[in-house]
């Protein structure tokens, strides 16, 4: 049975951690059944974790050349895994897949979070030795818990996160399977290739995205979240509202966006649309030197990673959309719940945040494979990195001591408008005589401008302004753009030259 990721996403360790991987060069049950256990137990809510067998490692960084599992091995070490893994009570089966690469064979058993967790399996493989033990994951190592550990162990029986959970009100065709295979392909994993050839059923049983009953088969939330074209059916205001104070909140103008559909592809649609109309680039050139500053209002990796923290962590069960408020100097990003209780204020105010437990364990996954979002406890640091780097304030972060709503709060670069609008004005009136008939606003074609103060491919320009069809672009961008005389071929004797890219016409 394969696995909804493969072997070589694993052995990179850019999709998930370390410390949710083990390597063996060989299949040890003594040692494996306890790290299967602990993985089921999922004490974090990490999602469970992986073995991979065939691969050396050196303090849990697996090591090349990859020996791989020889064949006569493989269908006996599967075998000996089933047999092994139903000395796990209550009853707990990993699923075990097959990968190659690089003309080697990978065997790779993915252990889940448990549904009826706590788990515990034999302390030792001795047939008279009739001792069980719990055990967890601490970091990248398998352990006993505990007494504190334990009772919490104890304390999540039963309590599966809201995403891992069976729908009932939902049924097998609700789950979209031109979305799932694109979902495939775009992570790249092997079940991408046999999906045409499966049952759609079993695909979705592959990728856990079903109950387990076959007399019952029906979805799982995290398969409607991602896997339905509407999701906000089963889980009202699962969306992303964008809203714009350009006169201040108590201004009488207001700019409202909202975007739905599968979690990805709204976060992706909303990121875009705020690229696009609301981040602006400013360019400062100096006399005493060639190359020119270059900055944000808002840096995109910061609202990147603070809106997709907020799509990871909210609560779907909740009415509540997530928000994205724009004010002249500041954005907030709002969504609800709080942060889990390990989350103390002090560390909120302090930047020293780790977060013990996450809400959406299956979204996360996800994410993390789509590189929507990253690792455990990284996204406070990559927006102060951000944030850093294009020279803007520190952040506030907000929560009550209820935990009741969590606010991202982003604040425009010091002087960022100060300079547009005493230098502003020659770019705006030289857009004002030219009739452009794209779909690009006044900010978004300023930046674009900018953006072309260098040669740019048709590639980078497209990118830029965030369109997937290369036609619709031309048509739309590129040509009114050229026609109107704001950009101009560098090879203009030769329009269709493979190296072909376009300037800023210069004015005299």
């Amino acid at each position: 049975m394969a696995i909804p990721t493969n072997i070589r996403s694993l052995l990179s360790g850019t999709v998930v951690e370390w410390a949710r991987i083990e390597f063996k060069i060989t299949w040890d049950p003594a040692a494996s059944l306890k790290t299967i256990t602990a993985f089921a137990n999922d004490l974090d809510n990490w999602g469970g974790g992986y073995i991979v067998l065939g691969v050396k490692e050196k303090d849990g960084i697996p090591i090349k050349p990859y020996d791989g599992v020889p064949l006569d091995k493989v269908d006996a070490w599967q075998k000996d895994i089933y047999e092994k893994c139903k000395l796990i009570r209550p009853g707990y089966m990993p699923i075990i897949g097959i990968d190659d690469l690089d003309g080697k064979t990978f065997l790779i058993i993915w252990c889940p979070g448990g549904d009826t967790r706590p788990y515990s399996s034999p302390k030792t493989m001795a047939k008279d030795d009739k001792e069980r033990c719990y055990y967890i994951r601490k970091g990248s190592v398998t352990a006993i818990p505990n007494d504190d550990e334990l009772k919490e162990l104890f304390a999540l029986a039963n309590k599966t996160p809201f995403d891992d959970r069976v729908n009932y009100g939902a049924e097998l065709s609700d789950i979209n399977y031109i979305l799932v295979k694109a979902y495939l392909k775009e992570i790249g994993s092997s079940l991408y290739s046999s999906a045409d050839e499966m049952e759609f059923v079993d695909l979705c049983r592959d990728m856990n995205l079903v109950s387990d009953l076959p007399e019952s088969v029906k979805p799982k939330n995290v398969a409607l979240m991602f896997f339905n074209p509407s999701p906000e059916r089963f889980f009202p205001y699962t969306q992303i509202d964008v809203v714009q104070f350009p006169d201040g909140e108590g201004g009488d103008k207001i700019i409202e966006q909202t975007f739905k559909g599968p979690l990805h592809e709204q976060l992706r649609d909303a990121l875009r649309y705020i690229r696009n109309s609301i981040l602006t680039e400013q360019v400062v050139k100096h006399p005493d030197k060639a190359e020119a500053d270059r900055y944000f209002n808002y840096p995109y990796a910061a609202i990147e990673e603070a809106l997709s923290n907020a799509v990871y962590h909210k609560a779907y069960d909740e009415r509540e959309p997530i928000e994205v408020r724009v004010e002249k100097d500041m954005i907030e990003i709002i969504s609800h719940p709080g942060p889990d209780r390990s989350v103390t204020l002090e560390g909120l105010r302090t930047f020293r945040v780790r977060s013990r437990r996450y809400r959406n364990r299956r979204i996360g996954e996800f994410l993390k494979e789509l590189h929507l979002t990253e690792g455990r406890n990284t996204g406070f640091k990559k927006i102060l990195d951000a944030l850093q780097q294009n020279g803007s304030p520190l952040p506030e972060f907000e929560t009550n001591e209820n935990h009741d709503y969590f606010i991202s709060r982003l604040f425009v670069r010091k002087g960022f408008y100060d300079y547009q609008e005493n230098h502003g004005n020659d770019k705006d009136n030289e857009l004002m005589h030219f009739s452009v008939s794209t779909v690009l606003d006044t900010i978004q074609l300023r930046d674009l401008l900018d953006f072309c103060e260098v040669p740019r491919s048709r590639a980078e320009i497209q990118e830029r302004c965030g369109y997937k069809a290369a036609t619709y672009f031309r048509n739309k961008v590129l040509n009114p753009l050229l026609e109107s005389g704001l950009l101009e071929m560098t090879r203009p004797d030769s329009p269709n030259h493979p190296n072909q890219k376009y300037i800023r016409k210069k004015r005299g």
